[in-house]
């Protein structure tokens, strides 16, 4: 199979240069996605968990453009500012991957770009 780029139409994709996915052969990869709103700005300010939900449902989108489907997720690495917000990212997480499972990173970040992020989500799928 080809490369296949996806996008999901971040404000961040082209003067950075990076897609939201890559698809090559059976492998589909999750750049870091980040709690954010079609016009740049973060959602749900403050709320780790709120945050985390959205993340998750722009990786499912971008899955799902690349052919793949949840299920096939791997792995995922969770970045937070935030070490102590670790139980309420994992809900939102376990509410996704609880029956998959994948192989799971959870890290504290002294920051992300914007200081209004509080998490930001990498994933790998195997199909």
């Amino acid at each position: 199979m080809a490369r296949k780029n996806i996008f999901s139409g971040s404000p961040f994709e082209k003067p950075i240069g990076f897609s939201r996915a890559v698809r090559t052969g059976n492998r589909i990869l999750i750049s870091g996605t980040a709690p954010i709103a079609e016009d740049g700005s973060a959602v749900f300010p403050g709320d780790v968990y709120g945050q985390t939900r959205h993340c998750l449902q722009i990786i499912e989108k971008a899955i799902i453009e690349a052919g793949g489907q949840l299920k096939d997720v791997v792995r995922t690495r969770v970045y937070l500012t935030d070490g102590d917000t670790w139980k309420e990212a994992g809900k939102a997480h376990g509410e996704f991957f609880g029956d998959i499972r994948p192989a799971s990173t959870f890290v504290e970040v002294s920051r992300l770009i914007d200081p209004a992020w509080m998490v930001e989500i990498e994933a790998e799928c195997e199909i």
